[in-house]
């Protein structure tokens, strides 16, 4: 889901900005629990249309609070920036302003009534059902927010909503049955499924030298880094029960269940007390690191990094790279310790010898080797397959979501998109190790579609909106221009 998010963050803007408008009038929106900071009120302007910045922490803040509920409330502002929430949220109050733009070329307007009566129907204004200024002021008030602008904000999301009400199409019948057909289309298909087990490789140590010195460039010992360390631990840093009251306090709304539920005290309190003392270990770190400097205190280890190391971040890698030998880097978080290092060496990356290389020659070849041979069967088992020789003969539907014969469910989707897109009655489909002969032996056409048109019109109608969004947008951006005020913020 976080993938999806940071894929099509450019499309939730329809969805981002309703529901911040609603955590609004919830009354759950803080300007204070981020850090944020702009020099003035407006942060860019794209055509016509400047960006305030309470626009953009309104869509920060939904954003924030969607990841949040997605990480399970572990989320915290380090990874909200690996994320990259700034520039998500920017682009949505940048998409925001692209459509403001051509709702006033085109005239589209929002009165004062329709802003009034929108205001009254936010429920978190609301007292027994009914528009309860005394709260709506109390609010304005805790945010720091002029009605005036909160007001505006509300006028610019009707104008929004009428422009997208207007663009939206729906499908038309004919596009609802061509979707249809290939639900209803179902193929008996014979199949051979070969594996590794079916063919057998003899280990030949001369034909795997052979290999070896036609692909020696691929097997590299690592780069590596001879480095000192002096350590700070975290774990045994003495947190005080004020400390840990006064930090769930200031981050209250970062963490949040699964349902969006608030989590209490005692539910988080061993993850406050590790960010207490990371926070706390850091400083003491930064201390250690300025001595070890100076030369006031010693390494306690010696260590060889290997660039591809898992274990070590990529961070402090992309450092060790850029650094020469006799260079320290600041405290980096390795586990529940911070290290401060200190570069000694380098040994730059040279080719294995073949008994260092070995085991991953052998295993490289054996696989080569089977493959090779698995093409030359599957080629035999083509020639003669029906539904007599075949292994298993079984009906295929784009419908199914269930696994083929010993294929695993990933197999089955990839095999079933294959065959479905062949063009050939017969023929070889590779998946990973396996190779899978295919013969195609009828073909039917049931009515079994027919019934979930509602669902295809559903899908259709999405699909075709997507399409005109993503192209509108593409238009939009072309012809209005950003230019970006916060100079110290990577919004793009």
């Amino acid at each position: 889901m976080i993938n999806w998010m940071q894929k099509h963050n450019r499309y939730l803007v329809w969805t981002i900005w309703i529901a911040t408008i609603a955590f609004i009038g919830a009354g759950f929106v803080g300007w204070g629990d981020y850090n944020i900071g702009f020099k003035g009120d407006k942060i860019a302007k794209v055509g016509e249309v400047e960006i305030d910045k309470y626009r953009y922490q309104m869509a920060y803040k939904s954003l924030y609070d969607a990841y949040n509920q997605q990480l399970q409330g572990t989320l915290d502002d380090k990874k909200a920036k690996e994320i990259g929430i700034e520039k998500q949220a920017f682009e949505i109050v940048k998409t925001q302003a692209l459509m403001l733009n051509l709702a006033k070329e085109y005239g589209i307007k929002a009165s004062d009534d329709e802003v009034a009566k929108k205001l009254r129907s936010i429920e978190g204004f609301q007292t027994a059902g009914k528009f309860d200024k005394k709260v709506y002021d109390q609010y304005l008030s805790s945010q720091g927010l002029k009605a005036k602008i909160f007001e505006d904000i509300l006028k610019d999301d009707i104008i929004v909503n009428k422009l997208t009400t207007l663009l939206k199409t729906n499908s038309l019948n004919a596009e609802d049955k061509a979707v249809a057909m290939p639900l209803d289309i179902s193929d008996e298909v014979s199949l051979t499924i070969l594996t590794p087990n079916d063919v057998k490789i003899a280990i030949d140590e001369e034909k795997i030298k052979k290999y070896w010195l036609s692909n020696k460039n691929k097997y590299q010992n690592p780069k590596k880094f001879n480095v000192e360390i002096v350590w700070t631990a975290t774990d045994n840093i003495e947190v005080t029960p004020k400390e840990i009251e006064d930090f769930y306090k200031a981050n209250t709304n970062k963490y949040s269940g699964q349902n969006g539920e608030k989590l209490s005290i005692d539910m988080i309190k061993p993850f406050i007390i590790s960010e207490i003392q990371k926070v706390k270990g850091e400083k003491i770190a930064q201390r250690a690191y300025i001595d070890f400097k100076k030369s006031k205190i010693k390494s306690e280890q010696t260590l060889v990094i290997a660039d591809k190391d898992p274990t070590v971040p990529k961070e402090l890698i992309a450092e060790l790279q850029s650094a020469k030998a006799g260079d320290f880097i600041k405290p980096k978080l390795l586990g529940n310790r911070y290290a401060a290092i200190k570069l000694i060496s380098i040994t730059e990356p040279k080719p294995m010898t073949f008994e260092e290389a070995k085991k991953y020659i052998t295993n490289d070849y054996t696989k080569q080797e089977q493959l090779t041979n698995l093409q030359k069967l599957a080629q035999e088992k083509l020639k003669s397959i029906d539904n007599k020789t075949a292994q298993n003969t079984i009906q295929i539907n784009i419908n199914e979501n269930k696994n083929i014969l010993t294929l695993s469910n990933e197999e089955s989707l990839q095999l079933l998109q294959k065959l479905l897109t062949s063009k050939k009655e017969r023929g070889i489909i590779k998946l990973s190790d396996k190779v899978v002969v295919y013969r195609i032996i009828s073909q039917k056409i049931s009515q079994n579609g027919q019934k979930d048109l509602f669902l295809i019109n559903q899908s259709v109608s999405q699909l075709k909106n997507k399409v005109l969004e993503n192209g509108l947008l593409n238009a939009l951006n072309k012809q209005y221009s950003t230019k970006i005020y916060s100079k110290g913020m990577d919004l793009e």
